[in-house]
Formats: structure tokens, sequence, C-alpha cells
């Protein structure tokens, strides 16, 4: 077996070592050649076992090496202007290898033969130190000249909770029922971030409620959060609204199931108290008065995507989701459940796939009550966001119509995506703000409500666009403005809605 060896000084090598001495816990290497500072990459045998063949920047260029198995020595086989990886020995003893390109890796083939003007490349740096030897004494020095035994100031069990302390506090601003809360925010955590406090305050001096308290605490996969007369800085910008009159007490648990990218299943289970309640806690737009709700929920999310270098989005692969849970409010229990699934495949355009996204589910209890449905419409997004981009995929978004707009105790969402290839900008902006590129979305959905029962069946359509212009602010800093139209039709008139959101400092 071959294998690349580094050591904690940087050096680097290419080492042989017998299968037959690993299995006996031996990995005293057979043959091993010193590339220096450059990492031997990608080493495999050939055919015949006579060589091996691998990439390293030993020349300051990703060139192919072979290296003779019963001589020990190398050379290069390849003198490329910039870089090729990765190598595929043949049958007839040429080489596959990745070249690199200005559109990302593309496959060649090379005849490997030995060559000698394989020179290595001029380093500016290193001109610069031949020009000015002065520079040679800039350095920091050693990290082992650090006296790390005198900068102890204590020994013992690390205990998160007492180790928290005062992160960060500043002044917020928040939105509530369209009124304005002035307040402050604080942040506790311990110096290796095992556990965090985040509390706000905050005093809205033109409403009833005008006390609004959040606390969210999080140690490893536990989160404690309780609300009260919850109040939310983005309610301030547009029709999306999250901030709740009442009070409420959540535990949450989430866990990793499966962690093996980009294939990844998480566990999210969580039992929620809620008090005082005049609107449904995930409808804004449905009043629902309730003294006290009891909700438990478990929520199981997959994804396995696969995106090409350049990638704006995901362009092929499978997600799926089910939600499970139930309410009790006043004696009453509402069981649910509902999921999604979604399959993607790339299309031969750069960039460029076509997703079905298909949703479902059921809720049993009062069809009269409104805890007893399930509600749909609208893009979902503010004029200033900081959540998903791409909101009309959730479970519960219609575009075309208005937020909350249809319910129902069952319902079936089926949706046609293309994600079309971006238009990447050459030049728009300034060097402290620019538009990076632009990635433009059709879809078309279906959604039929109470599908089993035949007097109370409902369906509606829709058809719509979104761009999606993404933004650099200090070269860093990642904004995306969004543009979305769709019109809806159901069996008794058309409906169109506008959209535009710009999220701020954020990633989907």
């Amino acid at each position: 077996m071959s294998v690349s060896h580094g050591l904690p000084d940087g050096s680097q090598s290419l080492q042989i070592l017998s299968m037959e001495k690993l299995v006996k816990r031996d990995a005293t290497p057979q043959q091993s050649f010193d590339f220096g500072v450059a990492v031997p990459e990608g080493f495999v045998f050939s055919n015949d076992g006579k060589y091996l063949f691998g990439s390293s920047y030993y020349t300051g260029v990703s060139n192919i090496f072979r290296y003779e198995v019963a001589t020990g020595e190398i050379e290069a086989v390849s003198n490329t202007e910039v870089g090729f990886f990765r190598p595929i020995p043949m049958d007839d003893g040429s080489l596959i290898v990745f070249r690199y390109t200005q559109d990302g890796l593309r496959p060649a083939r090379i005849d490997p033969r030995p060559l000698e003007d394989a020179n290595a490349i001029e380093f500016l740096g290193n001109l610069i130190v031949k020009k000015h030897p002065l520079v040679r004494e800039w350095q920091v020095g050693s990290a082992a000249d650090i006296p790390l035994e005198e900068m102890i100031t204590y020994r013992g069990k690390y205990e998160p909770v007492r180790s928290m302390r005062l992160e960060q506090t500043y002044p917020i601003i928040q939105g509530f029922e369209n009124d304005v809360a002035v307040g402050l925010h604080a942040r506790f955590s311990d110096p290796i971030f095992l556990n965090s406090l985040d509390m706000d305050l905050s005093y809205s001096p033109d409403n009833d409620e005008d006390v609004h308290a959040y606390a969210k605490y999080q140690y490893l996969g536990f989160t404690v959060e309780a609300k009260y007369n919850y109040a939310d800085f983005y309610d301030l910008f547009g029709p999306t609204e999250v901030s709740l009159k009442g009070h409420s007490l959540e535990l949450q648990y989430q866990r990793a199931l499966i962690f093996d990218e980009p294939r990844r299943l998480d566990l999210d289970v969580s039992a929620t108290y809620f008090g005082d309640l005049e609107r449904l806690p995930y409808a804004q737009e449905i009043d629902a008065v309730a003294d006290e709700i009891y909700a438990v929920q478990a929520r199981l999310d997959y994804t396995n995507v696969h995106s090409s270098l350049g990638k704006v989005d995901d362009e092929k692969g499978i997600k799926w989701n089910l939600v499970t849970g139930t309410s009790e409010v006043d004696g009453e229990y509402y069981p649910y459940v509902f999921g999604a699934f979604d399959f993607g495949i790339a299309l031969p355009l750069d960039h460029s796939s076509i997703w079905l996204r298909t949703a479902a589910g059921t809720l049993s209890g009062d069809r009269d009550d409104p805890f007893g449905n399930f509600f749909f419409g609208g893009f979902g997004n503010n004029w200033i966001d900081h959540q998903s981009v791409k909101r009309y995929r959730d479970h519960f978004r219609f575009p075309g119509f208005d937020i909350d707009d249809f319910g129902g105790q069952s319902f079936v969402r089926p949706m046609l995506e293309w994600n079309l290839p971006p238009y990447r900008f050459r030049k728009l902006g300034t060097p402290s703000i620019y538009v990076a590129h632009a990635r433009p979305a059709l879809f078309t959905s279906a959604l039929i409500t109470n599908p089993d029962k035949s007097d109370l069946k409902n369906e509606i359509y829709n058809v719509g666009a979104q761009v999606d212009f993404q933004l650099y602010v200090m070269s860093n800093y990642q904004m995306t403005l969004s543009v979305g139209y769709a019109v809806g039709f159901d069996n008794s008139d058309n409906n169109d809605e506008f959209m535009l959101s710009l999220k701020i400092m954020g990633r989907d």
C-alpha cells in the first residue's frame, strides 16, 4: 500500500507499506521518498506493479510523478502550466489525468514519459527574500518557545455551566403586532461554546402587551426556549410575522443519526407548552383562542444531494422529511403526520436541474376547529429577511395566494421546479459591494386539500418564477436579493403575488 505521510514540522514523504506487516500492526515503511514540504497526492500502482503514479506540487505546479518501486527513483512525467491530478493507469501504459481548467477539472490522456526539464516555477516570495534578505528576520518565532506551563492558571475538571460569562450585549428593535418595541439583547456562553444562553427583553409602549421576553439555552443537542409575548425584528419588514401573544416553553433535542456528507439524517424531537394564545402558533392569519396547548413532535430530515464545481444550488439527489406529532387543546387531541420527498436530476446545461418536490399530510380532529386544519399560501419571504431564500419550497407555502388563504385536514402538493443556468456578472457594482450572479428558477404547483372527501375537496394551482441575485459586501459577507412573481388559479378566480426580499448576512 502507498501512503502520503506528513510530520508536524511540515515535511512530506511517499511511503510503501507491507499489507502483511500492517495486519500485525507494523507500519514500518519498506521504501520512502522525501517530497520536502510538497504533499504527494493520489499515488496509485501501475497495472504491472512496477511504478507508482501520483501528483505533487514539488515544482510549484501539480505535476504527475512516477516512482519506481524497485529502485526508489522518482521522475516527473508531466510539465503542465496549470495542474494535473489523480492519475489513472491504463492498460496501454498511458495515464488518464484530471486537467485543471477555468471550467473545472476535465479528463485528459498523457504519455508518462520521464522528463528532465520540469523545473520549479519562480515563487515571488522567494525572489523577495533574495532581493531583500532583511525579511528573513520578520518571523514570529517557534511555537515551541512559548512558555505554556507558566501560562496555565487552572487545572481541574471543566464545568461548562459554571464557566459561562457575559459574551455580548447590545440594544435591539423588534416588531410585535404592527408596533415597534425597543430593548436589550444579552448572550452568555462558556469559553469553548459547549453551552450558551441568549436573552431578549423589550418594551412596546403602544401595545397592551407591552413587555416582551425571550430566552434560549443550548447545551450540546438540547435546547430550552421560553417566550412571553414574543417579538421579532423581522416582523418590522413585510407580510410574514412570527411574533405571538401569550407565553410558551419548549424543550428540544436534536441529533444527527447519519453524518456522512453529503448523506445526512437528522432527528428533531420537541415538547412544547403554549398559554393564553389568540391565534394558531404556526398560522399567523388564523384566530384561535386557547388557554393551554400541549404539543409533542418528532421530525426526521434526510438529504443526499450533489452539485458540480461552481454550483449555485443543489443539482441532483434526494431529500425527504417526515414529521409526526399531536396537540392537546382543552381536552381535544389533534394528531398529525406530514412530510415531503424531493428528487432532482442534473441537466446537460451548466448548473441547471429539474426537481420534483412533493408533500402530503393528514390531521385528525374537529374539522370546524382551526386546530384541526393545515393552512397554506404566500411566498413567505419578508422584505428584509434572514431565513431560506427559496421559501416557496416549504410544505405550507403556496405563492399566488395570500398567507394562510387555504386550509384542509389533509393535503397533497406536487411541485415541478426548473433551476435555470445562473448568469454570472463580470462587473456589476463596486469592490465594496457587487453582484456575483443571478440564479433564476421556474416552478408550478398543485395543491389538493381534503382529497379523501369529495364534498370538501379543493384544488388550486400556481405558476411562478423567482430570481435570486447573490451580493457580496466587503468581499466576504453575503446577501441575497430575491424577486418573485406567481399567479394562482382556483375554481372561482385568478390571483397573483409579487415578492421582493433581501436576505442579510447569511447563506441558505
